[in-house]
């Protein structure tokens, strides 16, 4: 089997059907074997595991490599296309025979090929009716559905054909042929009790009160109410030679497409295998170093382990030396103390002047260290005087600016004195005349500014005395406006005209009727309390500030800003009545308490909508103290 030199070179997608041609030649010229001993092989995949093939098996592989798989090159594909092709026109007498369909057994039934049939298969049951009879009953699916069990009907619908007088019952059954034997055994039966479609058709006179059946057909299908209209709707018209056709054509798609599954699935286990056996030589290459590595370790090991015995009898014999070198210096230290011994009576005297010198340095060293102390407390004595001094030098500097500034005043006031001084000397040079005239007159201009001096410094007194007395008023009343507050919150109710209002919450009244009009009564009390406790958190929250200012100068106001994006889509979404509430509450929020953003409580006149007075406050308790007592009570 030889192999032509034009293989080697690739070809693209386009060119597969041409170049087909040429190992189509080598099949039939016997080039490439396709028949070896008996039995069919694929020439193209000699490599593989999988080598003897049936014919349907090798049909369909080499259509499933033709058709396309991501694994193979368009050669490839060419060559399997060659495969297919000869298999198809050469070795078309190896293929196994496809079984025939199996004819259904139909309890004798032979339907007749050419007859037209509404498919899914159905039965028609017509009931004429008495007065007598359970119109109720014969009008339901369930007493059908059980009646006709036996012949084992997926489906049961009941009708009225003619109103109050024929009851119609259409049964459908699955499509295969076991439904339509089902059917026609629904018809046999009521053939042979004389209720067959031809005795319902030739009836005379008033009908007998008992179903007639048959299985549905064309001229069912093509009837005029609701029988024709059922059957028209749910089913279709088929001869039973169709039906055969379209299950074999049905067959013969899903044998090709098993085949090609198939033939998919083979050359997949040969791709799997050949992985199988890549990864199996891969795993051996990985034990075979895996033996060498542990090899080498145990020698690694061994030497190793001779390294340290040669080491730890090295140590041995050091440690050897070492005790004879020790016990050695321990001989020269014993003779060497007994000489210390001798010469200890001779270092006693210079001991004693060591120790009297370190006695000394000793307390030379305390002495330094308790100057050092006092050293540090002058330090930050003389950091505390500096302070000191940096102050009282600023109040110095301050009570210099002060008398500075006093005597400017004074200056001030001494020129506009000679300044009056010349003009009196002026006019007393004028005339002799007037002399008494212009003493007479400084005398009054002196008497008048004491005057008006005295009168200033009343009136500052008086103005000291008025603003202490305005402080301590305002305390008291705000104390009282307080107290007054936490008895009416629980003193009063919420219908009274004086009473108490927390300023920036909002008014559940238009929520609830914004709620009404959309949702059921017990559905709006829930829904409003959740729209309103949604926005009175929105009302806390300090990032928000739907506010803006208008007017210039002293007239500056902060007001709700109407165009901001959350108050815009609340009035699109719940109205205006809504809208109004939040901005009312904005406003006695950003009133009362804009840096807190809670609400605080006030007294309030709920008749003209405005802050009560404390008078008004008063004067509604004096008149209603015996309501509130009992309300107390």
């Amino acid at each position: 089997m030889g192999i032509s030199s034009d293989e080697e070179s690739e070809i693209s997608e386009s060119e597969i059907d041409d170049y087909s041609e040429t190992p189509y030649l080598l099949l039939q010229n016997g080039s490439y074997k396709v028949k070896v001993n008996g039995q069919l092989r694929c020439p193209f995949c000699s490599g593989k595991k999988k080598q003897d093939y049936k014919y349907k098996e090798l049909y369909a592989h080499a259509s499933g490599v033709s058709k396309g798989s991501a694994t193979r090159s368009a050669k490839q594909k060419a060559n399997h296309l060659a495969l297919a092709k000869f298999l198809d026109n050469e070795l078309a007498g190896h293929a196994e025979p496809v079984p025939p369909p199996p004819v259904p057994q139909l309890d004798k039934t032979k339907p007749n090929p050419g007859e037209v049939y509404v498919w899914p298969w159905m039965g028609i049951v017509l009931n004429p009716l008495k007065d007598a009879d359970e119109k109720e009953v014969l009008l339901t699916s369930a007493y059908w559905f059980e009646r006709l069990s036996k012949f084992k009907p997926i489906e049961v619908n009941a009708f009225w054909v003619e109103q109050d007088s024929i009851v119609g019952v259409i049964a459908k059954f699955i499509s295969d042929w076991s439904g339509f034997a089902n059917a026609a055994a629904l018809e046999k039966e009521f053939e042979n009790e004389g209720c067959s479609k031809k005795e319902w058709t030739e009836r005379s006179g008033v009908a007998e009160s008992k179903a007639y059946g048959w299985c549905a057909r064309e001229e069912d299908y093509n009837s005029q109410g609701p029988i024709g209209e059922y059957l028209s709707k749910e089913g279709k018209l088929r001869t039973v030679s169709d039906i055969s056709q379209e299950k074999t054509q049905d067959r013969n798609v899903v044998l090709e497409e098993l085949s090609t599954m198939i033939a998919m699935t083979n050359e997949d286990l040969s791709n799997i295998q050949y992985s199988y056996n890549r990864t199996a030589m891969s795993l051996q290459r990985v034990l075979d170093e895996k033996k060498n590595l542990h090899e080498a370790f145990a020698e690694e090991t061994k030497k190793m382990q001779q390294m340290s015995l040669r080491k730890i009898q090295k140590i041995l014999n050091d440690k050897e030396k070492l005790s004879d070198e020790l016990d050695r210096k321990m001989r020269d230290l014993e003779s060497r103390a007994k000489q210390l011994d001798k010469q200890e009576a001779l270092t006693e005297l210079e001991r004693q002047k060591l120790d009297e010198e370190k006695r000394k340095s000793d307390a030379m060293n305390k002495s330094l260290l308790l100057a050092s102390h006092e050293q540090k407390k002058s330090d930050e004595s003389v950091l505390r005087l500096v302070e000191e001094h940096k102050r009282q030098k600023e109040d110095a500097l301050n009570k210099i600016l002060l008398l500075e500034k006093q005597l400017d005043t004074k200056q001030t006031l001494e020129m506009e004195i000679q300044e009056l001084k010349g003009k009196l000397q002026v006019m007393k040079h004028l005339g002799n005349d007037d002399d008494e005239a212009v003493k007479q007159k400084m005398q009054e201009m002196n008497e008048t500014l004491e005057e008006k001096k005295s009168e200033l410094e009343g009136l500052e007194h008086m103005n000291s005395v008025l603003m202490t007395k305005e402080r301590e008023s305002n305390d008291e009343i705000q104390a009282a406006r307080k107290k007054l507050i936490a008895v009416l919150t629980v003193l009063l109710g919420a219908e009274t005209e004086i009473g108490v209002k927390r300023m920036g919450e909002l008014d559940e009244k238009p929520f609830l009727n914004v709620c009404k009009r959309r949702y059921s009564a017990n559905e709006a009390t829930v829904e409003a309390a959740t729209l309103c406790s949604t926005w009175q958190e929105n009302l806390k929250n300090p990032s928000w500030l739907p506010f803006k200012r208008e007017g210039t100068g002293d007239k500056v106001k902060e007001v709700v800003d109407e165009e901001d994006e959350q108050l815009k889509k609340l009035r699109r979404e719940w109205g205006e009545e809504v809208h109004n509430a939040v901005k009312t509450a904005l406003e006695e929020m950003n009133e009362y308490n804009a840096s807190g953003r809670y609400t605080t409580p006030e007294l309030w006149n709920f008749k003209e909508g405005r802050k009560a007075t404390l008078k008004e406050v008063i004067c509604f308790i004096s008149d209603n103290i015996k309501t509130l007592k009992r309300k107390r009570t």
